[in-house]
């Protein structure tokens, strides 16, 4: 049975104003999140302006690093399925992957490593990590959710029937949600409600190229822009400290590939896209 709204907490951090990034999905790739630190920082966005949606440890070498480094930062965060995990002191990592899939597989020997190498002190601070933030954006009332509001890790993809997204506005009150977990940038939108996945920067997004993906909010004089933006980075150098550990060659490859070792959580129409390189328009949203 889905749980009430109440039995879901979630974090208002109030009304933000000027330039929002949001990124999520690091997983453990340092260089990916120095970069993004980097680009944040050429954009003149301050911390107080910076949501990261979670998964911060996964895949890559550095998962204590990476989440030192945003801890530092001082970005809001909230708790992916990795952090739940994590802070838990569960088994698994939570992904909801298929049994004994290639994803289950490797999950098998990262979720294990980044376990391992998270401090106490990093397992004191996932604790105190809420898992939904609100905020107000010029009118616009945004949650921010890691897979869906139900389920932190619920595969939501551009594909997905909109009824699927619709309830989590229903349940949370918003016209706008971000949200993650997929691994890919997509955009939806149906009666002036908005569902953004900014992508993931720990990952490429099966695209085809090494670029990694997170989201810009901007306002205008009549509208609101989300933009859905790229970069690279020392992708060779991630892909060298993956080699010396006993993390999955098959994910190392992705970094330098920029394709997926498999396709085991896409539906059909997003595992027909593999490879074909990802273009973005602008999207402007009427202000209320």
């Amino acid at each position: 049975m889905t749980k009430q709204i109440k039995d879901y907490p979630i974090t208002d951090i109030g009304q933000l104003t000027g330039k929002v990034l949001l990124f999520g999905g690091v997983y453990s790739n340092l260089q990916a999140l120095e970069k993004m630190q980097e680009i944040a920082e050429q954009e003149g966005i301050p911390a107080q302006n910076i949501i990261c949606m979670g998964d911060i440890a996964g895949y890559c070498a550095n998962p204590e690093a990476a989440q030192q480094l945003v801890r530092r930062w001082g970005v809001h965060c909230i708790a992916g399925n990795v952090e739940i995990q994590i802070r838990d002191g569960l088994e698994d990592c939570g992904c909801d992957f298929t049994t004994d899939s290639r994803c289950d597989l490797f999950a098998k020997k990262w979720y294990p490593y980044a376990q391992q190498k998270t401090s106490q002190e990093t397992v004191a601070w996932l604790q105190e990590m809420p898992e939904f933030i609100r905020f107000d954006y010029y009118g616009r009332s945004c949650v921010v959710v890691h897979g869906s509001y139900f389920h932190t890790s619920e595969f939501v993809f551009k594909s997905t029937p909109w009824a699927a997204k619709d309830r989590n506005f229903s349940a949370t009150q918003s016209e706008v949600i971000f949200a993650g977990h997929c691994g890919l940038p997509f955009h939806d939108s149906k009666d002036n409600k908005y569902w953004l996945n900014p992508g993931v920067i720990g990952m490429p997004a099966n695209d085809g190229t090494t670029r990694v993906w997170y989201m810009l909010l901007e306002p205008g004089e009549e509208n609101l822009q989300f933009q859905h933006r790229s970069f690279e980075y020392d992708h060779e150098e991630a892909f060298a400290r993956m080699l010396e550990t006993e993390l999955p060659i098959d994910y190392a490859k992705t970094l330098t590939s920029g394709l997926w070792d498999n396709n085991d959580i896409l539906p059909e129409e997003e595992t027909a896209a593999q490879g074909k390189a990802l273009d973005f328009e602008s999207v402007f949203v009427p202000r209320n």
